[in-house]
């Protein structure tokens, strides 16, 4: 039975006094023929963007930067189709708030009548150690007749009669102050609103991770779509960082943005002074009997006034008493606030430093 070529025999690889040089010649040619299988195994993952400088510490990875106006904000390239952060700048403020003006109410005020009502021994009221006698009236006394601390007649004081002259205290006036209003605005045709404006508009985008560029100190990000025309229509390669900062050497060219503008305007509220000016007067009668019938003394006496003093009949009873107001002018407070406050401004900045310079708003 015929055996298989190279099963072992004589002649075969090995086998005869030639076997080693067969050997041989045959390993040379499988290495010639042996297929070359570096082409087929993957190349290690290379940057498929752009390699620019790491970012300093403490501020973001590198991302695609659009700033243009808000008429023209284009949707993130396909490298890098995640908006990662929107804002504004040139802010434009509004006109100055206007408040309309402040006013007072006249001021609820009320004359009080004089409780304290002296007799005297003598004239005119309150000589050199003249003898005095109360004829008060009650405490919270509204003026109606009264007759609270009268005087006998016939009654002596160190041997004199006691009444002979009456002595009557002022009236004051009672203010409860002024209500601050609101005066009535000038009639004005509508006004624009007023709540300000920003001209330009950014817009950052970001994409998925992207593998390691060959530098360490690089960092491989999205490119800018080929073709891309200058900024603002085009996009910057820009690192950010919240609040207002200096920039890297890196990432030179320096923009702020803010996300939105806090209004704080208003109007200090209104408040009055106190009544200046006030002033009343009374026609204060005093009588010898209880029911205020019949007269002895009368007299007007003022805010602001000495106390009057009256002559009396020496001796004379002081049976009553009666009050009545005869004009009270409230006096007027002045008014304040009124005034504008507060303010309208950007908010929350964010710094953007990009790798070009560029002829954009900063």
């Amino acid at each position: 039975m015929n055996e298989p070529p190279d099963a072992g025999g004589a002649g075969g690889c090995g086998g005869g006094d030639d076997g080693g040089d067969d050997c041989a010649a045959e390993d040379d040619m499988d290495a010639a023929i042996a297929p070359d299988f570096g082409d087929l195994i993957p190349p290690a993952d290379v940057c498929a963007g752009q390699c620019v400088p790491k970012e300093p510490l403490g501020w973001s990875e590198p991302a695609l930067l659009w700033i243009g106006s808000s008429d023209g904000v284009p949707s993130c390239p396909a490298a890098a189709p995640i908006v990662g952060y929107e804002g504004y700048a040139d802010f434009a403020a509004p006109a100055p708030h206007t408040c309309p003006a402040c006013a007072c109410d006249p001021p609820e005020a009320t004359c009080e009548v004089p409780t304290e009502w002296r007799a005297y021994a003598s004239f005119p009221c309150g000589g050199p150690e003249a003898p005095a006698t109360s004829f008060a009236a009650p405490e919270g006394w509204d003026g109606t007749c009264t007759s609270v601390n009268a005087v006998d007649a016939g009654r002596t004081c160190d041997g004199a009669p006691c009444v002979q002259s009456l002595a009557i205290q002022a009236p004051r006036v009672i203010s409860a102050g002024c209500a601050p209003r609101i005066a009535e605005a000038s009639e004005r045709p509508d006004e624009p609103a007023t709540a300000g404006s920003f001209a330009i508009v950014a817009r950052a985008c970001t994409g998925n991770a992207y593998p390691p560029c060959a530098d360490p100190g690089m960092t491989c990000t999205p490119a800018p779509p080929i073709g891309d025309a200058a900024p603002p229509e085009g996009f910057l390669t820009c690192i950010h960082r919240e609040g207002q900062h200096e920039c890297p050497a890196t990432y030179p060219d320096r923009h702020v943005f803010y996300d939105g503008a806090e209004d704080t305007r208003g109007c200090a509220p209104c408040g009055c002074t106190e009544p200046t000016g006030a002033t009343c007067s009374v026609l204060a009668s005093a009588f010898s009997d209880e029911g205020c019938s019949q007269l002895v003394v009368a007299g007007v006496v003022g805010t602001g006034d000495a106390p009057f003093c009256g002559t009396i009949t020496p001796g004379t009873a002081l049976g009553s008493k009666l009050v009545s107001v005869v004009n009270l002018h409230p006096g007027q407070c002045e008014p304040f606030g009124g005034e504008p406050v507060g303010n309208i401004a950007p908010t929350a900045a964010a710094t953007f430093c990009c790798q070009r310079t560029s002829s954009v708003p900063a």
